[in-house]
């Protein structure tokens, strides 16, 4: 059965200025060489004449790095693919669908995230509402726990980045 996570965390930066950078090649190309994995690509980048922006993705995890309960399940390095399509900003806002799998194994993500200004107006908030799916008898609701666990703490790891790109980058 899918497990669904909530995430959310804060930015320094403008609404405006996380959507720009999301609309940078070079945004992309440094947080997937920040992104700790064994190999990463920017498959594509496309932005819509009204400023929207779609984004995949795809990082390999070499399969000595996976947690053991993985490898019983899943031979060969861990492949995974990544799109995320941000609309325009409107209404100091923005919203995105996020869908995602691993290459030649059971597991689907789908989520949906809002950017928006933070309580306090100085920087953007992230509000993720994420569905991960597993389907493996008996293991898959210990293995979607996981991957919500790891997608915190990559939500986090990225907000990080980001801050510091837009700070040294702005």
């Amino acid at each position: 059965m899918p497990r669904s996570f909530d995430i959310s965390v804060d930015y320094d930066g403008s609404v405006e200025h996380v959507h720009r950078a999301f609309e940078d090649k070079q945004y992309w190309l440094a947080r997937l060489a920040d992104s700790g994995v064994d190999d990463a690509s920017l498959d594509s980048l496309e932005l819509d004449p009204d400023g929207g922006v779609t984004v995949a993705t795809t990082q390999v995890l070499r399969s000595d790095r996976l947690p053991a309960v993985v490898v019983q399940f899943h031979k060969g390095d861990l492949r995974i693919e990544r799109r995320e399509s941000w609309r325009p900003v409107r209404d100091g806002q923005a919203s995105a669908t996020v869908a995602g799998a691993i290459t030649a194994a059971p597991v689907s993500l789908t989520g949906a995230a809002t950017l928006k200004t933070s309580a306090g107006g100085a920087g953007a908030r992230l509000d993720f509402h994420v569905t991960v799916e597993v389907r493996i008898p008996l293991v898959g609701g210990k293995i979607e726990s996981l991957i919500g666990k790891q997608l915190v703490d990559l939500v986090v790891a990225e907000q990080r980045f980001t801050t510091k790109w837009i700070a040294e980058n702005s």
